[in-house]
């Protein structure tokens, strides 16, 4: 089938990049002409693993193309995904769907034939509504251009996987013709028997806010019995163990840290407080997640700066991670964003490593020294803290890294290290909830 695909971020791209390899003909489209230049070149503008080769191999076949011609890309599509950014709105904290607006308004105009259009971005519940009355209004027939809800579940760092071997694929549509063109469009994971769940369209709008909210929920929760840990002396990682081996909690997203961050989490949980306040159903259980979320990032900062010997201003602390999780260069909403900034206005000097993350970073952090790996970040600091959870970070040898250091303290935001391991090599030794 012929797939047009309306944004080359993160969501496009990598869809792009599966749908070709299931052997469909696809063109991602995007209006930066320099992100285009770079996929035609090969250079990928975002961290993911196996994204380059996927895209490379599937170019090589013919299956996979780029362009800023929209027009072009449209004419003849069975199907026109729109994977366009959905961002916070700056003042209110609603989705802004100028995008998936301003797309669909293009496509409405390049439309030459029956297809469907398929929101793939991240949209508040009766945006599909929105999109199918822009193209009513500019002439297209229900039975010629039908519209479908099509989220995407992609986990940074393991993005083709998830695509590739989902857990489930979630369809929007009551319109038989539109359900058929997205049964043969997946058709490659149906024959893999992975499941298929065909809803209306609001309900699989719904659907992508409510399993984001509740996976952020989970994450608050533990972080919030973590801290009862330590008050009471008990360890939150055998607590989560112990919940988490019930099936009916599972052990997935229990794992204490310094907050969730991302590109989904904080907006989605924000979009869909503000949903639900429209329709008068206030959401108390997901308010009380972000706002704890929101005060604890700072307050990872505060028990680095608690962990320092003496007064922080003047110190020097070593911070180990800086994107919101491994195997992503994404540092939107990253824990470090909050914990940094809580240093320096303690008048610390902050040096960082991250493996992905650093030329990110420095247009969010410019006032941190930067360094080549995790032993010249602790050269010289009185403290070092692990606020990401990298491999290579997981098997550091801690007798060298506290050798490195001025002072002596640890502070391990991710529970990387056993405590006993970390004091054998010198350390004054923190973690969350143990």
């Amino acid at each position: 089938m012929k797939i047009t695909m309306i944004g080359s971020g993160y969501v496009g791209l990598v869809s792009g990049a599966c749908f070709s390899d299931f052997g469909h003909d696809v063109v991602c489209v995007d209006k930066d002409q320099g992100k285009i230049d770079a996929l035609e070149a090969g250079r990928m503008p975002i961290y993911e693993p196996g994204l380059d080769t996927l895209v490379a191999d599937n170019v090589k076949a013919g299956r996979l193309t780029f362009t800023t011609d929209l027009k072009s890309a449209v004419a003849g599509a069975d199907a026109i995904f729109i994977a366009v950014g959905t961002p916070s709105r700056r003042g209110d904290g609603h989705a802004d769907l100028s995008y998936v607006f301003a797309a669909t308004q293009e496509i409405a105009e390049a439309i030459d034939g029956p297809t469907v259009v398929v929101t793939k971005s991240t949209v508040p519940v009766g945006t599909g509504d929105k999109v199918e009355a822009i193209l009513r209004d500019a002439g297209h027939a229900a039975d010629a251009v039908a519209v479908v809800s099509n989220p995407e579940f992609l986990r940074e760092g393991a993005a083709i996987g998830d695509f590739k071997r989902p857990d489930r694929v979630v369809i929007g549509t009551e319109d038989p013709r539109a359900k058929g063109v997205m049964q043969e469009i997946y058709r490659p994971l149906y024959l893999n028997e992975n499941p298929i769940l065909f809803t209306g369209r609001r309900t699989s709008e719904l659907i992508k806010y409510a399993a984001n909210a509740f996976l952020a929920t989970k994450i608050t929760f533990i972080n919030e019995i973590a801290d009862l840990c330590e008050a009471v002396g008990a360890d939150v990682k055998d607590v989560s163990r112990g919940i988490g081996l019930d099936n009916r909690i599972g052990r997935k997203f229990l794992h204490a840290g310094p907050g969730y961050g991302g590109s989904c989490f904080p907006k989605d949980t924000l979009a869909l407080l503000k949903t639900a306040e429209d329709y008068d159903t206030p959401s108390r259980i997901v308010e009380a997640v972000v706002a704890v979320n929101d005060t604890r990032k700072r307050a990872m900062g505060r028990k680095v700066l608690h962990a320092l010997d003496g007064e922080p201003k003047g110190q020097t602390v070593a911070v180990l991670g800086l994107t919101f999780k491994p195997d992503t260069d994404d540092m939107r909403d990253a824990p470090s964003l909050s914990i940094v900034q809580t240093l320096l206005d303690a008048g610390v000097t902050v040096r960082a490593f991250d493996p992905e993350g650093m030329e990110a970073a420095k247009k969010e952090m410019p006032g941190i020294t930067y360094c080549r790996d995790a032993y010249d970040a602790a050269t010289g600091a009185d403290a070092v803290t692990i606020v990401t959870e990298w491999n290579e970070f997981r098997g550091l040898d801690l007798r060298r890294l506290a050798a490195a250091m001025t002072g002596k303290a640890m502070v391990d935001l991710r529970n990387v290290y056993a405590p006993a391991d970390a004091e054998r090599a010198g350390f004054r030794y923190t973690s969350i909830g143990r």
